[in-house]
């Protein structure tokens, strides 16, 4: 054990933030700490630091901190020293190099990895003679972060790393993170970032600390089935309860059981009560399903050319119904003005578009929940749909979080992430068949993310979506459309995937990305025809994906197994000739005469057909080895 809190309870201004933790650092864990802002994660961070220390207690039978051994630990601070603004950004970080020689070899791979840390975080290698004054508040705290991880304490303490990164910092650091030869401990409200680094989960919850081993999606999963289990045993022992109450009641006025009474009364007194535990969301456990189901192709452009003044890319793509397929791509890019322009709230600069027959769209960005009114969220979504019951409102309400007195809160007073889960509210239960959200997640907390994530994974329509949160992404898309380079492409797989693939590729195209026109003739593909049924078959968008992996080496592979029959046959022919011919019965040598001769020139052309054939075979498998694990 690196590093172990037992029992320790600390309070701050006479009130318990942490409530007798139990916590604990084994070798090169990474630790994320999750809880509700105020909960107390940055109290505990302080803690392991050193900054805080847990209060006395005389219960305690040992020492609340225990160390293995002597421990370096850095924790990142959002606040600078005002004595390190005016330096380099040089001199600081070189300051933290435990040799000061320049000619040493240790000092040249530190300097190696601070070449390489500092690039990493997107800074030029220009920025290191700048002053640290000379930087934003955001860019000093990822200096400051780039020191901590250059000086690699025993054990790294990281509040909120990711704020002021840009997605490729992020997924540099995660990496980063996932090599770091030594403990860890995170507090992030970056679920994506969490989910792909840390191998222990600490849940904070009313000053209690809960641990769970696995990633953060692991971490949900169990919390739910612990929550389930809390309230069965909460369940029973009410039960339990109030039959001994009825007991103490029934026997306490009687002379002979007075004592059964008082002991049963004891008994109650002494019982450790449980918490009725409440759920962090609302989870839809039903099925979203649209009014109207609507036409199969959802949405087709042909060459359409989306933009303002100019082109920013040029679209040929089919949307085919219960597809959600999530936008990618830089700020700029034109994600928000492919979905406005699919909406139909603006016009393309040129080509061919439509939804299909029945298809109703639903549309949202933060304009829509930017929206003003005078009454209360009751009052609002009950003029919405004014053929719903009272009771009926507020259990939809109830499923959105707004339940209690938050149902009683005025419109025009709500945060921006309550008016986002206001407005979706009002779009989920209206039911389109086709929803284009943009940044539908903005300003939410993670509670409000779990239940709208919840929400979207029971819709059974269609979607198409822009949201900067990666694991709204994941959870929610099944296929991304790329913007990059002023091209769209399509990726038939999740964003996992999609990033899986990337990092084989160091940061290339993917194998799987393809246009979006191409997709379009894939999609084509998928309704073979059977001439015997008469009817068109689906099938699966893996077997589309195999075949368009698939066909050029297919056609080049039964090119040349057809050439091979042929050479075989011309071999066989020219064989017999010589055979029933007079040369072959007067001895004569194949390569003397004239039908010889082209008995040997079928030889070869037969051994040259096989080498092609023998090639093509090569190739299929290649392609079988890089294409059929994508489909596991």
């Amino acid at each position: 054990m690196l590093y172990q809190i037992t029992d320790a309870t600390v309070s701050v201004a006479g009130r318990n933030i942490l409530n007798h933790i139990n916590f604990e650092i084994s070798g090169r864990e990474k630790i994320a700490v999750v809880g509700r802002n105020g909960a107390g994660k940055s109290t505990l961070l302080h803690l392991i630091f050193g900054e805080l220390q847990p209060d006395r207690d005389d219960k305690r039978q040992k020492a609340a901190i225990h160390k293995s051994r002597a421990l370096t630990m850095g924790m990142l601070k959002q606040v600078q020293k005002t004595e390190e603004l005016e330096s380099t950004v040089e001199e600081l970080l070189l300051d933290s190099c435990p040799v000061g020689d320049s000619y040493e070899q240790e000092r040249y791979q530190y300097e190696v990895e601070y070449d390489r840390i500092f690039t990493g975080f997107g800074f030029s290698k220009e920025d290191k003679n700048k002053k640290l004054s000379m930087f934003s508040g955001g860019e000093q705290t990822k200096i400051a972060l780039i020191k901590l991880l250059l000086m690699k304490p025993d054990i790294l303490l990281l509040d909120e790393p990711t704020n002021h990164l840009d997605i490729k910092t992020v997924e540099w650091l995660e990496k980063y993170m996932r090599e770091y030869p030594k403990a860890v401990v995170i507090v992030s409200h970056d679920r994506f970032f969490l989910n792909r680094t840390v191998d222990v989960i600490y849940d904070l919850s009313n000053g209690k600390l809960t641990r769970y081993a696995g990633s953060y999606s692991s971490y949900c999963i169990e919390k739910q089935k612990r929550i389930l289990r809390l309230k069965k045993a909460y369940e029973r022992q009410q039960e339990e309860i109030k039959s001994q109450e009825q007991l103490i009641e029934r026997f306490k006025h009687k002379a002979n059981k007075a004592s059964f009474a008082r002991s049963r009364k004891k008994m109650l007194e002494r019982m450790e009560r449980i918490e009725c535990p409440k759920e962090q969301a609302h989870i839809f456990t039903g099925e979203i399903i649209p009014a109207n189901a609507g036409s199969k192709n959802v949405f087709e452009a042909e060459h359409l050319k989306v933009g303002y003044d100019k082109t920013l890319f040029e679209l040929s793509f089919r949307l085919r119904r219960g597809q959600k397929i999530a936008v990618l791509g830089e700020n700029g890019a034109g994600k928000t003005t492919l979905l406005k322009t699919i909406a139909g709230r603006i016009s393309p600069i040129s080509g061919k578009y439509g939804v299909g027959n029945n298809v109703n769209i639903g549309y949202f960005d933060q304009n829509t929940a930017a929206q003003v009114s005078d009454k209360n969220v009751f009052e609002h979504f009950s003029d919405c749909f004014p053929a719903l019951m009272e009771k009926e409102v507020r259990r939809i309400l109830g499923s959105y979080l707004f339940s209690g007195k938050d149902s009683f809160k005025k419109v025009n007073s709500l945060s921006g992430g309550e008016r986002s889960r206001l407005f979706l509210a009002e779009l989920l239960y209206s039911c389109p068949n086709f929803l284009v959200l943009d940044e539908p997640t903005n300003h939410c907390d993670i509670q409000t993310k779990e239940t709208l994530e919840s929400a979207f994974t029971s819709y059974k329509g269609t979607m198409l979506f822009v949201s900067h949160d990666r694991y709204f992404v994941k959870e929610i898309a099944d296929a991304l459309l790329v913007i990059r380079d002023n091209e769209i492409f399509y990726y038939p797989f999740g964003y996992e995937h999609y990033l899986e693939r990337l990092e084989k590729s160091d940061g290339g195209d993917t194998t799987a990305l393809r246009t979006a026109q191409e997709q379009m003739l894939i999609t084509g593909l998928r309704g073979v025809p059977k001439a015997e049924k008469h009817r068109l078959k689906e099938i699966s968008t893996q077997e589309a994906y195999l075949d368009w992996k698939f066909r050029p080496v297919r056609e080049q592979l039964e090119i040349s197994e057809s050439n091979v029959c042929k050479a075989e046959k011309q071999l066989k022919d020219e064989m017999l000739k010589w055979y029933n011919g007079q040369d072959f019965w007067a001895g004569v040598q194949m390569c003397e005469c004239e039908q010889g001769k082209r008995v040997i020139a079928a030889q070869e052309a037969l051994k040259a057909a096989w080498a092609v054939w023998h090639e093509c075979c090569l190739q299929w498998n290649d392609v079988w080895i890089s294409a059929v694990p994508e489909m596991i």
